[in-house]
């Protein structure tokens, strides 16, 4: 028997997890972002209001009137765009240096076997943990008996122990993802540590690399304390110590050291534009970490 045309009730497909899960990283990257950038929004706006003005009694997100005389200043009561050129020079060389450094003690680490690796990663994450304060007195000694106060050396002398212990482990990590027979594929066929890290390793562990370059970079690029400590000529100095000038200026001022600070925050971010490529592609490749 048939009870008639009864219309049948659907049912709404459920939403895939897969759907539901990016949906949800993709809301709190986005938070993230938003977290991120308000303090440079307010950063390069508050840089184009006039100078010499009271500081606002409330948050004044856009400024009556704009005008980039707060950045005119900037580059002109100190040599502003002469030291972001040393703090570049710096950069050039301390990255690279830091990356090539890095990755091999963090290969050389992922190609020892058992009791001999745990010992060097403990050994290296002892390292992390040593205060910079505590470094400082005598490193200063040491270049000082050599010679070497007022000039760059010592701001490019960490690039020769990798930078920092914490890019030897990312690459120690990303190097033992790679597997080992691909490796020993490469050793068989007469090929000497260098070429098998040079072609075999690295390319493979791109993402690392990037995020190591971009690390390295932004490390050196921000230093404060060494070329306080180091430097004694002004034609010398780095973009933080000019901006350690400009804050002596006064409150009325402070879109002038906004100004600055936002220069030299530019190339930092710009770094990271070229460098998300990297990072948020499908495929991030089996030299990069956690994933």
């Amino acid at each position: 028997m048939t009870c008639g045309n009864v219309p049948r009730m659907t049912i709404p497909a459920p939403v895939p997890r897969h759907f539901a899960r990016r949906a949800a990283w993709t809301a709190t990257a986005l938070v993230a972002s938003a977290l991120f950038l308000f303090p440079l929004v307010v950063m390069v706006l508050g840089s184009l209001r006039l100078p010499g003005l009271a500081p606002p009694s409330e948050l004044e997100l856009i400024p009556d009137p704009v005008t980039l005389e707060g950045w005119r200043r900037a580059f002109t009561l100190v040599p502003l765009a002469r030291s972001m050129l040393n703090s570049l020079l710096v950069a050039a060389i301390y990255t690279p240096v830091a990356v090539v450094v890095a990755s091999w003690a963090g290969f050389g680490i992922a190609q020892l076997r058992g009791r001999w690796r745990q010992l060097l990663v403990g050994l290296v994450l002892v390292l992390l943990m040593i205060p910079v304060t505590a470094m400082w007195i005598p490193r200063f000694a040491i270049f000082e008996a050599a010679g070497l106060v007022g000039s760059y050396v010592p701001l490019l002398a960490p690039a020769l122990l990798g930078g920092s212990p914490f890019f030897v482990l990312l690459y120690a990590f990303a190097f033992r993802r790679i597997p080992g027979d691909v490796l020993d594929a490469a050793r068989l066929e007469g090929a000497g540590p260098l070429h098998v890290w040079r072609r075999i390793a690295m390319p493979l562990v791109r993402s690392t690399t990037a995020a190591v370059a971009m690390l390295a970079f932004v490390q050196s690029w921000a230093n404060f304390i060494d070329p306080l400590l180091y430097l004694d000529r002004e034609s010398a100095y780095t973009a933080p110590l000019m901006l350690r000038f400009l804050e002596t200026l006064g409150p009325t001022n402070w879109p002038v050291l906004l100004a600055g600070a936002a220069a030299v925050t530019a190339p930092v971010v710009l770094l990271f534009l070229v460098m998300q490529r990297f990072f948020l592609t499908e495929e991030r490749g089996i030299g990069w970490i956690g994933r």
